[in-house]
C-alpha cells in the first residue's frame, strides 16, 4: 500500500513502514500551494538520479553495519527473522539486507515506482489551516495528470506458529542481555484489535503495568519493561521487550513467562481494567495536538481501511470491552507453547541459566542464521 501525506509546516521527505510509503511536507499557509506541488513533482516526476541512489545506498549499508552493533536493534531484526523466515516480507527489517541493498538497480526502482505509486493506491491527507473548499483546485491542479494503474498487492499470509525455545544471539562482554519474548500477534482488521489493546495496557502497555512493576520495582531487573502487539496489515509479532542485567537473564525470562501465564489465568481486576480504557481513551487528544499528528492519525483510516467514524466511535469501542472479552483474547494468543524467547547478550554467561528453563535453544550469528 502507498500513501502520500501532505501537512501543514516547513520541510519535505519521504518515510517507509511495513504497510506503506509516505511524501510529507509542511508548509505555512501562505507557501501551501507551492510545497503541494512539490510533493506532487516528487510523486509523480522521480529522476532517480544516480549519484543520490549510491549514496543512499551507501548510507543504507552503513545503517546495517550500525544495526548489527546495536543490541536493541538486532534483537528486532532476530524477532523478524525467527517468526516469519526469509519468506515473508515481515521476516526483514526496514533496512533490508547487505545483498538486497547492493544488488538494488536504478531500472527496479524505476519499475516498482510505475506499478505502485498511482492515484488509486493512494490517499492526499492534509491538516492543518485550509477547506476542502479551497483544497481541492490546488489538488487538481497538482494531480489531476496523474494516470491509474494495476498497483502489486502482496501476499502477506500468516506463517505458522513457532514452537516455544530459546535463541541466542552472542555478544561477549556485554553488560546487558536484550530480551525479548515473542510470540504471533493480529492483523489490524482482526477483530480481537479492542479487546487485544485494553487487555496489553495491563500487562505490559503502561508503567504500572503487571510485566513492568515485576522485572522494575519487584525484582530490579531493569530500568523498564513493555509488551506490545504490533498490528499491521497482516498479524504482527506480540512482544515484550526489555534490557536485563547479564545475571538475572534466566530469571526475568522467566518471570515474563509467569505474567503471560498469569494474565490468560483470570479475567482483570474492575480497577485494572478501568486503568487500562482510561489510559487509551485519555491518549487520543495526543493524537490531534498538531497538524502533524492529526495527518497521520488520519492517514491510518486509510492505510488500514478503519473507516471514516473510526475515531469519533473510538473511546466507546475502547469501553465495550468486557474482562471476558480480554482473558478470552489473552488465551488465544499467548498461548506457553508458543512463546519465543530472544536474547541479545553474553552466550557464556546467560546460556548455562537459560537451559534450566527446559526450552530448545539455539544459537543464530548477527544476521539470523543457525550457527549450532
Amino acid at each position: 500500500m502507498l500513501f502520500r501525506s501532505a501537512q501543514l509546516g516547513a520541510s519535505l521527505g519521504t518515510a517507509s513502514s511495513m504497510d506503506s510509503t509516505q511524501i510529507s511536507t509542511r508548509a505555512l499557509p501562505k507557501n501551501f500551494p507551492a510545497a503541494l506541488d512539490l510533493v506532487a513533482d516528487v510523486t509523480l516526476r522521480p529522476s532517480f538520479p544516480a549519484e543520490e541512489i549510491e549514496r543512499q545506498r551507501a548510507a543504507r549499508l552503513g545503517q546495517l553495519v550500525q544495526q548489527r552493533e546495536n543490541a536493541n536493534a538486532l534483537a528486532a531484526k532476530i524477532v523478524a527473522n525467527v517468526l516469519y523466515g526469509e519468506g515473508h516480507p515481515y521476516g526483514f527489517t526496514e533496512l533490508g539486507t547487505e545483498a538486497s541493498v547492493k544488488a538494488m538497480t536504478r531500472e527496479q526502482m524505476q519499475a516498482f515506482w510505475r506499478q505502485n505509486f498511482v492515484p488509486n493506491n493512494a490517499a492526499l491527507v492534509v491538516a492543518g489551516d485550509i477547506s476542502m473548499a479551497q483544497l481541492r483546485p490546488l489538488a487538481e491542479r497538482a494531480f489531476g495528470t496523474w494516470q491509474r494503474g494495476t498497483p502489486a498487492r502482496p501476499a502477506l499470509t500468516t506463517p505458522a506458529n513457532v514452537p516455544s525455545k530459546i535463541v541466542i544471539v552472542d555478544r561477549p562482554g556485554a553488560p546487558q542481555t536484550q530480551l525479548r519474548v515473542v510470540t504471533m500477534g493480529a492483523a489490524r482488521s482482526s477483530p480481537d484489535f479492542r479487546p487485544l489493546q485494553v487487555m496489553n495496557m495491563a500487562l505490559g502497555g503502561l508503567f504500572s503495568s503487571r510485566i513492568n512493576m515485576n522485572l522494575r520495582e519487584k525484582n530490579g531487573y531493569t530500568y523498564g519493561a513493555n509488551s506490545q502487539f504490533v498490528f499491521r496489515k497482516s498479524a504482527g509479532p506480540f512482544q515484550v521487550g526489555t534490557g536485563v542485567r547479564t545475571d538475572v537473564t534466566a530469571s526475568a525470562t522467566q518471570e515474563v513467562i509467569n505474567e503471560l501465564k498469569g494474565i490468560a489465568a483470570a479475567p482483570m481486576p474492575e480497577q485494572e481494567m478501568r486503568l487500562a480504557k482510561d489510559s487509551l481513551t485519555y491518549s487520543l487528544p495526543g493524537a490531534f495536538e498538531t497538524s502533524q499528528d492529526a495527518a497521520a492519525s488520519l492517514a491510518n483510516i486509510y492505510i488500514y481501511d478503519l473507516g471514516l467514524n473510526y475515531y469519533s466511535t473510538y473511546a466507546e469501542s475502547v469501553n465495550a470491552v468486557t474482562p471476558e472479552q480480554a482473558l478470552a483474547v489473552a488465551k488465544k494468543y499467548l498461548v506457553p507453547d508458543r512463546f519465543v524467547v530472544i536474547a541479545v547478550g553474553d552466550r557464556a554467561k546467560i546460556e548455562p541459566e537459560l537451559k534450566k528453563l527446559n526450552l530448545p535453544v539455539e544459537i543464530r550469528d548477527t544476521d539470523g542464521r543457525l550457527v549450532n
